[in-house]
């Protein structure tokens, strides 16, 4: 989701989880036609292969239906892109900018307010905003035009008004969820709705403070979302109808502002997330209910997505919380988890974390004033906290950490845990109101930043 809060002199989270490299998820086990893929996690870790800048083309749809990636087209399908790990596989772009920053390519206006990221496939952006009381989809081409506009149900109008999540890319179809609970399939062209259904409806959940803020995930002909409901915690829906296929037994706890991730640990494919109180992980083929393990934040805010790699997982939280790395145990189709260390440095509020070549990287919270924290993945120990350009959301791209302050400061940072040294850094100008929460994205040879109602494409490509 993408969002945080201001209320009774206290920043609250509403947001954090939003979001080009290759790749997919784990192969779904027993779902016909699911894409291929390692053995290993969804999040590896390692540095992503490099793919040289080239030609825009439409991905084609893979044998399962899903979304192949031609080598160097735009594909960032989903929130955090193909692998959910935020890596970028990019090569070929800028080591610095100018002092005003890179070249500006094109402002696109008119999205409508909220803290949605942006997803790219088949020559399309798409994120999702406010506009006239509704929750709005828009599909714009590479130059920045609208090819579309669709709403998906009505708009979040409380506290921090605006959408959150950003829509999910498969083959021809697209999916969003709406911070009232409306989870639509698009088709990805036309934006004309194939099926809708509401989860807090129909797995009798409660809406949150600060409404949900999940990206949903697509494992192989499912849908799947986290409605935190007396009927199901987590549920798979069918991607192509909006039927339930499996729902997960409720935890009796509501849900939280994170994205799920999937993952596949010595065999047992699991989706992993955060509730209000605790993380959990769920069979990814059937829904059984695996563990939960306590995690409570004050506000009952855990925004961060878990990060899974090499049978560990990371979690993290602001509000007092603070990381931890836990041991998971599988035993046939059954899993537990046992913690490895934890650490009161890296209390990630929304702006996400990094997993690359053994370190961890993000901002802080409340700890050191927000620093930017690089903890060491094996051992929890902490490699540096520098202050940077203020508290915020980063990804990452050709040995680089973009890195967005909430104050539209976009800072660029060599990814090494010898320390954090801003080489260059602009400010991006200001498209509405509100902090810049929405994550940014590198995809395309282009830094997309967007802030409020607007939308700005950036040329990183170097010899330009």
């Amino acid at each position: 989701m993408s969002g945080m809060l201001w209320r009774g002199g206290v920043v609250l989270a509403v947001a954090a989880m939003l979001g080009c490299s290759n790749g997919g998820p784990p192969q779904a086990g027993k779902h016909a036609g699911s894409p291929p893929s390692p053995k290993a996690a969804a999040t590896d870790g390692t540095t992503p292969s490099a793919t040289a800048p080239a030609a825009i083309a439409s991905p084609a749809p893979s044998a399962s239906g899903g979304m192949a990636a031609p080598a160097g087209a735009p594909f960032w399908p989903r929130f955090h892109g193909p692998k959910g790990d935020n890596l970028s596989t990019e090569t070929g772009l800028l080591k610095n900018w100018p002092k005003e920053g890179p070249r500006l390519l094109w402002t696109a206006k008119g999205l409508g307010h909220g803290y949605a990221s942006v997803s790219l496939a088949g020559g399309l952006l798409y994120t999702s905003g406010n506009k006239d009381d509704k929750t709005m989809v828009t599909a714009l081409d590479l130059e920045g035009k609208t090819v579309w506009q669709k709403d998906n149900g009505e708009g979040w109008s409380g506290s921090y008004p605006g959408t959150r999540g950003t829509p999910t890319l498969d083959g021809d179809r697209l999916y969003h969820e709406s911070p009232l609970g409306e989870v639509a399939c698009l088709d990805a062209k036309t934006g004309e709705k194939v099926w809708s259904v509401n989860i807090l409806k129909e797995f009798d959940g409660k809406n949150i403070q600060w409404a949900l803020a999940e990206s949903v995930l697509i494992d192989g002909d499912h849908v799947i979302c986290c409605p935190g409901g007396s009927k199901a915690s987590v549920a798979a829906l069918d991607k192509k109808t909006g039927k339930t296929v499996w729902a997960a037994k409720s935890t009796g706890t509501p849900t939280s502002y994170a994205s799920p991730v999937l993952a596949e640990c010595s065999g047992l494919r699991a989706v992993f997330n955060m509730n209000s109180k605790a993380f959990l992980g769920v069979n990814a083929d059937n829904g059984d209910l695996l563990f939960t393990s306590p995690h409570e934040t004050r506000y009952d805010v855990n925004a961060t997505s878990p990060i899974y790699h090499d049978g560990q997982l990371f979690v993290c939280s602001g509000y007092g919380s603070g990381a931890a790395m836990y041991a998971v145990k599988v035993e046939g189709r059954k899993a537990s988890v046992d913690q490895l260390w934890e650490s009161k440095d890296l209390d990630n509020h929304h702006g996400g974390v990094i997993l690359l070549n053994g370190y961890l990287y993000g901002a802080a919270h409340e700890r050191n004033r927000g620093a930017w924290t690089c903890l060491e993945w094996k051992t929890g120990k902490k490699m540096y906290a520098e202050r940077g350009v203020g508290k915020g959301s980063l990804t990452y791209a050709d040995g680089m950490l973009y890195t967005l302050s909430e104050q539209r400061d976009m800072g660029l940072v060599e990814a090494t845990p010898k320390g954090h040294e801003v080489i260059s850094k602009f400010k991006v100008p200001s498209g509405g109101e509100g902090p810049s929460w929405a994550h940014p994205v590198v995809c395309g040879g282009r830094l997309y930043v967007r802030h409020s109602d607007q939308l700005y494409a950036y040329d990183v490509r170097a010899g330009q």
